[in-house]
């Protein structure tokens, strides 16, 4: 399945425990329709020493949000916005449908 927004993209959530945060997607799982935000959507999780004598620790990992949850933040204008895609010749490009400024 093909999605709107790539690794590397700024976005905006919009619905949860972080929404109004933004930040840049680290992953996109396109199996379950989902993606990773760095700094959004942290949860504890309990680590087990792996040496005796070690103590074990807490980590904090962005888990995947669902996709439909986000919005792309344009580029060019910096506001969140729907994406459409176009063709330039023989070039696919993404096009932000507020300010019409096309990206990679």
């Amino acid at each position: 399945m093909k999605f709107k927004i790539k690794k590397g993209d700024k976005v905006k959530v919009l619905a949860g425990k972080d929404r109004g945060k933004t930040g840049a997607i680290e992953i996109v799982l396109t199996d379950k329709q989902k993606v990773k935000i760095e700094g959004i959507n942290v949860a504890k999780k309990h680590q087990k020493a792996k040496r005796s004598g070690e103590k074990g620790q807490l980590i904090s990992l962005s888990m995947p949000i669902d996709i439909s949850k986000v919005q792309l933040i344009c580029p060019k204008c910096g506001k969140p916005s729907r994406v459409g895609r176009v063709m330039d010749g023989d070039k696919k490009f993404r096009v932000c449908k507020k300010c019409n400024a096309k990206f990679e």
